[in-house]
């Protein structure tokens, strides 16, 4: 089973009374759009085919228990795996003086450390080793949220005639929204399984057969039929929850007994139930009736709105905090804490331009967002959708899951239509917009936060390498890794501006583990820069000889996403025996204050991938100043991406057009008979 196992990964408060006193009863219109014209039929709001996104015959948590362990990699091979990596963005030099410390970090006080990481997994397992660092990594961080650490993900644009009006999107995605919820929080939302032969195991058989298989044994039958269940444990703080600013470490905070929604609308904070009082999701028109008030709500604009303090720094967000709950608002913020999730309502029109879009999804004016909600819906004024999320309660496989299962059930049954009508109630009785009582330093406090936002906003810049050159089926025609190819243009870009190899970071999961986060694959290798070096020079070896350097780079690219996606990364582990070592009060081990540990670890080119059809487009700020944020795609025919970076620090142009040069590069190679 062990090597099976590899090789897929390589891969890889209303109440239902007073909604019939409104006129809500049982039945209504829905609109159900086809590709064809709009029909409506008649559909019951109390059915399973209202209340929920679907109903699985496998529980939600049903693979949990039995989800294997992360592994803890051997020392000697995280060592290996680190020199290797360090060998390619390093003089020889630099590399002599790493190696020596390396090894007296092998030879010395690792194994030290190794035993203790273990001994506290064995004692914690019902986690994963990596799991309460990575959480204290990112809630003891001081730095803003926005631009470094919360990313967006878009929705594809509504081509459907009406369904881009903003109150009839939002609508419609908060409807779907609920429906994902209520069927997470009953344990009926489909589990994210992996089935390396779908026509075999994504079937009603196997379903039926993981059903009845007791859970502590559920996963190892699910693997023998080449199917791989992913952990489900970050789903849970997807709903109702917040991260709230703490001096020197913030903390998580959910609600799920909640039955309310937040909007935003020109810094104003609007909230009212969604779900009534038994958990049963309120009618299409009820929601749409609250939602349309919103919109239509004329007051102007928030002069000043607490919206901003989202942005600053984590103790001076925490400072303001403590003093918003001393002026008499702790109640106040107890209802944006607790809201099932964020949607906001931006003035902004975007047309086709993407460099706008990126800017209006990725930030904002900081006036009109919740950065610490765990996920915000954004609605433009022409329509265009996109999720913004919080990183620390979780990772990719909980987010994009959440993003297909909502687009798709949006694409199938929207649930109001350009000709529905909202219900016929007074929507100002249900709708609640906060107020917050503001001291003369908390209104001068949000000055200055606007001073820092703008000037750290308008520093960034987009850039975007327009679709083409060459897909996954030409990849796959020449038994390639497409991702591969991807992450070897970035490397050949960065080698033709600077002459040679930077540290490189690309996300990898880890979900196939109980409680796994992510992991680190380096594709900035000794194959990759041969290949750089092979194209930089003035007269490039053959075609021939190109395609064997590419087959090389292909090859160690997949070994490097196996080994991360196995847990058998060396920068978690790292990490892990580095917390260890700072909490011992002992000396620090060389191998962490080596200049090349720093340097390693400080990513010049971040790179993510979009997995889902379902996503447009999206993308994050760099992790540096001096770095590019790679945000990119590849489809069956082309490939894409978008750059941010940080001017004049990095120029970002020249770098798609240095990549745009080592693509054709590659798309003639590739095609070369």
């Amino acid at each position: 089973m062990g090597s099976t196992w590899e090789n897929v990964w390589s891969r890889y408060q209303i109440s239902s009374s007073s909604q019939q006193a409104a006129g809500l009863g049982r039945r209504l219109s829905v609109c159900q759009l086809h590709s064809s014209p709009v029909c409506c039929s008649v559909i019951d709001v109390m059915s399973d085919d209202y209340q929920y996104i679907h109903k699985s015959k496998i529980p939600t948590m049903h693979f949990q228990k039995s989800l294997l362990r992360l592994p803890i990699p051997a020392l000697d091979k995280t060592c290996e795996r680190y020199l290797r990596s360090q060998k390619v963005i390093l003089s020889s030099e630099e590399y002599q003086r790493t190696e020596k410390f390396v090894t007296q970090f092998r030879e010395g006080v690792g194994p030290t450390l190794q035993f203790q990481l273990k001994d506290i997994d064995k004692a914690n397992k019902h986690t994963s080793y990596i799991s309460g660092p990575w959480f204290d990594m990112y809630l003891s961080d001081r730095v803003p949220v926005v631009l470094n650490y919360n990313p967006f993900l878009g929705f594809h644009p509504e081509e459907r005639p009406g369904l881009s009006d903003p109150v009839i999107r939002v609508t419609n995605t908060l409807v779907s929204s609920l429906r994902f919820m209520r069927t997470l929080r009953e344990n009926v939302l489909e589990p994210v399984v992996y089935h390396l032969n779908p026509a075999k195991s994504d079937t009603l058989m196997f379903r039926r057969i993981a059903r009845w298989t007791p859970s502590a044994i559920s996963s190892y039958a699910a693997y023998a039929q080449k199917a791989f269940p992913l952990d489900m444990s970050q789903f849970g703080s997807m709903f109702n929850s917040t991260r709230i600013p703490k001096l020197g470490k913030d903390i998580l905070r959910a609600d799920p007994k909640a039955r309310h929604v937040l909007i935003m609308k020109n810094g104003h904070f609007y909230v009212f139930d969604v779900f009534d009082k038994d958990g049963n999701i309120l009618s299409p028109e009820h929601i749409h009736a609250c939602v349309s008030y919103i919109y239509n709500d004329q007051i102007p604009p928030a002069k000043r709105s607490i919206a901003i303090f989202t942005t600053e720094n984590r103790d001076t967000w925490a400072k303001c905090r403590e003093e918003l709950v001393e002026a008499g608002n702790e109640a106040t913020l107890d209802v944006l804490d607790t809201a099932a999730f964020n949607i906001v309502f931006d003035e902004t029109v975007l047309g086709d331009d993407h460099e706008k879009m990126y800017h209006t999804f990725l930030h904002g004016d900081g006036n009109n967002r919740w950065f610490d909600k765990s996920f915000s819906l954004i609605c433009t004024a022409d329509g265009q959708l996109a999720l913004n999320f919080e990183h620390s309660w979780g990772d990719g496989v909980a987010v994009v899951n959440y993003h297909t299962e909502v687009a798709k059930d949006i694409a199938k049954r929207p649930s109001v239509n350009s000709d529905s009508r909202p219900a016929p109630i007074d929507a100002s009785q249900l709708v609640r917009r906060l107020e917050f009582t503001l001291t003369p330093s908390l209104e001068a406090a949000i000055d200055k936060a606007h001073q820092s936002y703008e000037a750290n906003t308008s520093a960034l810049k987009i850039d975007l390498l327009k679709p083409g050159y060459f897909g996954k089926k030409l990849c796959k025609k020449n038994k390639l890794s497409p991702d591969s190819l991807m992450q070897l243009g970035f490397q050949a870009a960065y080698y033709f501006q600077n002459g040679e190899s930077a540290a490189t970071y690309e996300s990898c999961s880890t979900s196939a583990f109980k409680h796994g986060r992510t992991e680190t694959i380096r594709p900035a290798t000794l194959e990759t820069l041969a290949f750089c070096k092979a194209i930089a020079q003035a007269q490039p070896p053959s075609h021939s000889e190109l395609k064997n350097l590419l087959n090389e780079c292909s090859k160690m690219h997949g070994s490097l996403t196996k080994e991360a996606a196995m847990g058998q990364g060396f920068d978690r582990h790292l990490f892990a025996l580095r917390k260890l070592a700072e909490a011992s009060g002992s000396p620090m081990p060389d191998i962490f204050t080596d200049p090349a540990y720093a340097k390693i670890n400080h990513i010049i080119i971040s790179t993510s991938t979009l997995p889902s059809e379902e996503i447009s487009f999206g993308g994050f700020a760099p992790v540096v100043s001096d770095g590019f944020g790679v945000g990119y795609i590849i489809r069956d025919d082309e490939l894409g991406c978008t750059v941010s970076t940080y001017p004049p620090h990095c120029d970002g142009a020249d770098f798609l057009e240095c990549a745009n040069k080592a693509y054709q590069i590659i798309k003639d190679v590739l095609t070369k008979e």
